[in-house]
């Protein structure tokens, strides 16, 4: 193998691994989960049989057009006579009565070609009308479920992020703290400190280190968690970014684009499900209409082939009317009202739902971002009591259990912090989707 060669493919090798482990972003995890996720597959599905349903009322519209083919033989007086005469094979012969009473066994290959014509069928165009409503509404509410979707998908992103991130910093603070515990050890042996401080050292040391193990096994879940909801159970090699946003990026991000509730795919599914309700009123109501249709064929019949011998044609209309159907058109009508008025009624509990849902989750984000604001003081605030007990520390002011509580509490601060911004992240998408705004808009937090 040529030296050029070689380098080629273990430039090749090198590479793969960097290129696959480029960070998942929030816009790619969008992504796959509009067309993996489980409950985006489902609602999809669900709206392209609603749609299917759609077309097939078109059977009462369209004309239909069909063939035919068959094959007989018999002996029964009637039909063997019928079929030597659509044979055009009838002569005084046939009339013999002994040939009429006892006629020979007598073949008939039939074929057709049959077209029906709808002329005027009311119920069926407003069949027609309700499905359409009926499929607008599925693809509206398929649209909310994928919406839905990105705001789970939002949450579980941001929440593997968070644990990641808890991780790092209890890491650091474990690692600190088993430096500390080291250091307090030693004092015990020169005699500079007692017993008891460093037993109390170390009862904190394992506390941290517990809440670390804690911390692992969390962000572990928290990525199946979100490779369960990409509709992707079996891969989680993804990386994800190592901190989330700072509370500037969100902050900057605070405030969504509010739209009405109307706006909603959820409150737009409600609202086609009404419409889709009252026309299925008018096409109960329609049941009282006569109905006519033209249909039309052409015929061959042959002894001995199909579509084989003389031909015939037949055409014609046809009206009915059913003014009474055993009390069926009756109980159609009021079940289509009775639907009629609970579709009502869910689409206005939809709009009001909308709206309040709106209201409070303005009220949530508002009050997460106060928390966030609250919990970068208390940071800073630990951080400084850290400084403070550790310079004290190495005057000979406090002792090490005093330096790691001291320790303990900046951390939490700062774990709190994390928690800070992963629920205001979490607020703004809510408050994004309850005002029908796009959630793609949460992509800039990547930068």
């Amino acid at each position: 193998m040529r030296p050029s060669t070689v380098l080629w493919a273990l430039a090749l090798a090198a590479a793969a691994p960097l290129g696959a482990q480029a960070p998942l972003s929030l816009g790619e995890a969008f992504r796959r989960a509009d067309s993996a996720a489980y409950s985006n597959r489902t609602a999809g599905g669900n709206a392209r049989a609603q749609s299917a349903q759609a077309t097939a009322t078109l059977q009462g519209i369209l004309p239909t057009v069909r063939t035919e083919a068959g094959y007989v033989r018999t002996d029964n007086p009637l039909a063997a006579f019928g079929f030597t005469l659509q044979q055009r094979g009838v002569s005084p012969a046939s009339f013999n009565p002994a040939s009429l009473n006892y006629p020979s066994p007598a073949t008939n290959w039939s074929g057709g070609v049959v077209a029906e014509l709808p002329i005027f069928n009311a119920d069926a165009w407003f069949g027609r009308a309700v499905a359409s409503s009926a499929a607008a509404a599925a693809k509206a509410g398929s649209g909310w479920t994928r919406e839905t979707t990105r705001v789970d998908v939002t949450r579980s992103y941001f929440g593997a992020v968070l644990a990641r991130e808890q991780v790092r910093t209890l890491e650091t603070s474990t690692a600190a703290g088993q430096a500390h515990v080291r250091q307090a050890e030693s004092m015990v042996t020169n005699g500079l400190a007692t017993r008891s401080d460093a037993l109390l050292a170390s009862v904190q040391l394992g506390q941290m280190e517990a809440q670390l193990i804690g911390a692992r096994g969390n962000a572990g879940i928290a990525r199946e968690r979100l490779a369960l909801l990409l509709g992707q159970p079996g891969d989680t090699a993804f990386t994800l970014p190592d901190s989330l946003p700072s509370a500037v990026q969100i902050r900057n991000l605070m405030t969504p684009s509010i739209r009405d509730s109307a706006a909603r795919l959820d409150v737009t599914a409600a609202r086609l499900g009404l419409e889709a309700a009252q026309r299925d009123v008018r096409r109960a109501n329609a049941r009282y209409m006569p109905h006519l249709n033209g249909f039309g064929r052409y015929d061959w019949n042959s002894p001995d082939q199909l579509f084989g011998g003389p031909s015939s044609y037949t055409v014609g209309v046809m009206a009915s009317w059913s003014p009474f159907a055993g009390a069926s058109e009756i109980a159609d009508r009021r079940v289509a009202q009775g639907r009629a008025d609970a579709a009502r009624a869910m689409a206005e509990a939809a709009g009001a739902g909308a709206a309040l849902e709106r209201n409070a989750t303005q009220t949530q984000l508002a009050v997460a971002i106060a928390q966030l604001g609250i919990a970068e003081i208390s940071v800073t605030q630990g951080a400084e009591a850290h400084r403070i007990v550790a310079k004290k520390y190495t005057g000979g002011l406090a002792t090490i259990a005093e330096l790691l509580s001291a320790a303990a509490v900046e951390t939490q601060t700062r774990l709190s912090l994390s928690e800070a911004r992963y629920q205001a992240i979490v607020a703004n998408a809510a408050a994004r989707h309850a005002a029908g705004a796009d959630l793609m808009a949460l992509t800039v937090l990547e930068n």
